[in-house]
């Protein structure tokens, strides 16, 4: 039963877990568990060792005070410590997945050097599956890659599931692949993978014991990921650590073990209907809903696509620029300048930013002549809310140039219109179009 539990790096707030620090921290096989996320592990040297000539950072002990040897003896510590709590104690480690990060030389004066890195505290372990030999960590490579696009592999493994609850949360930084290209899954457990294949998740069986690799997590807070964390080691702790099944087993079946796999297959059939369901009704939702964008985003990151995205929906050609858009249809051509703000309407800087744009396709006859201003004042209240979104000034200058000043409500009405198949989307666009001054729907 797991009871004691450490976490070092990782900052996880829970009654159960104690937070210790790597190297000053209680024995790690005093505990059941421990979670640690090396990130930090190499902050030891690299804050006090500088990089030579080709980059490697190295210490020499006939004259660093004892540095290089106290840094050996510290991870071999720790090593000796996780072996124990692994092979003896039958626990668990859970390790944040991070690339090995800066090594460290230590230098001897015989010549002996002894390399150091985030994983130099790993214990190892050697399994063997006919001609196929697994060996951990000497054959491990952690690798930098970063990425978000993470597939799971539906193993049942309780720490499968805790990364199932941070889907859309996991941004990992490392891969893992083994040197010499060995059958990973007929020694250890693949919880998850990216597209192309490259291991972000593992479980690794020490005996009676486990290590799981896992990915990073962002936007989840330290007491949910803490009391998820401590629900999937207590769940996996029950589970046998096997990770493959002897050809033979099978002619030894069961009473109803056949129905059972028959039932299991259906269901993760129909769940996985359900969830390319999931993904494309999400899409779905996701492309819709871009258009309330226009309604509260400011910036031409953000709102200008959003704007450009609503002309597309009436009928319009567009290209986006660095901060304006060019509008063409068969009605007409045009440039828009969009604008938003919190305050309670919009002054003459954007008008002014159309009328230059506009003056330069006019006299220079490179684009339309037509300007459109679309402005969003008071952006953090209700649409239905707001007043008047412009300055007097802006809506005098706006007339005098011919252009249409509409407001991201009214666009929006329009884009719900068209999207509901309401409306003549030719004379909608004629109408933006001759419009003079403020435009105002039906």
């Amino acid at each position: 039963m797991i009871e004691r539990y450490i976490a070092t790096g990782w900052r996880l707030e829970q009654s159960e877990i104690r937070e210790e620090g790597f190297f000053d921290g209680p024995s790690f096989s005093s505990v059941d568990a421990v979670l640690i996320d090396p990130k930090t592990i190499t902050d030891y040297w690299v804050g006090h060792i500088p990089t030579e000539k080709d980059g490697i950072r190295r210490t020499y002990t006939s004259n660093d005070n004892g540095f290089g040897h106290t840094m050996v003896r510290l991870m071999s510590k720790r090593r000796a410590e996780t072996a124990d709590l692994l092979y003896k104690g039958g626990g668990v480690v859970v390790c944040r997945l991070r690339p090995r990060g800066e090594p460290l030389e230590v230098m001897e004066p015989d010549g002996l050097t002894t390399r150091i890195d985030r994983y130099s505290w790993l214990p190892t372990v050697t399994l063997v599956d006919r001609n196929q030999q697994f060996n951990f960590p000497a054959n491990s490579r952690f690798l930098p890659r970063k990425g978000t696009d993470v597939l799971f592999d539906n193993t049942g493994n309780p720490f499968e599931d805790l990364l199932r609850a941070f889907e859309g949360r996991i941004s990992y930084q490392a891969i893992y692949r083994d040197l010499l290209s060995t059958r990973i899954d007929r020694f250890a457990s693949v919880l998850a993978h990216n597209r192309v294949g490259d291991i972000i998740a593992l479980q690794i069986p020490f005996d009676d014991g486990r290590l799981i690799l896992l990915p990073p997590v962002s936007g989840i807070s330290p007491a949910r990921e803490a009391r998820l964390l401590v629900q999937a080691i207590s769940s996996a702790s029950q589970q046998p650590i096997g990770t493959g099944r002897p050809d033979w087993l099978s002619s030894h079946p069961l009473p109803n073990e056949e129905r059972l796999r028959n039932e299991l297959t259906s269901l993760k059939d129909r769940r996985d209907r359900l969830n390319l369901k999931l993904e494309e009704i999400s899409s779905s939702l996701n492309d819709l809903t871009r258009y309330k964008e226009i309604l509260h985003t400011k910036g031409r990151l953000s709102l200008l696509p959003a704007v450009g995205a609503s002309f597309r929906v009436l009928g319009f050609t567009v290209e986006t620029t660095s901060h304006s858009l060019l509008l063409y249809s068969d009605e007409g051509d045009a440039i828009g300048v969009a604008k938003a703000s919190e305050a309670a309407q919009i002054d003459l800087s954007p008008y002014r930013q159309l009328l230059n744009r506009v003056d330069y396709a006019r006299t220079e006859g490179e684009g339309p002549g037509k300007g459109i201003l679309i402005v969003s004042a008071s952006r953090e209240l209700d649409p239905k809310r707001r007043g008047t979104q412009f300055t007097p000034q802006v809506l005098r200058g706006c007339k005098s140039q011919g252009f249409c000043l509409i407001t991201t409500y009214e666009l929006f009405k329009l884009v719900a219109g068209a999207l509901q198949g309401k409306g003549d989307l030719s004379k909608i666009r004629r109408e933006l179009l001759e419009c003079t001054g403020e435009f105002r729907g039906d």
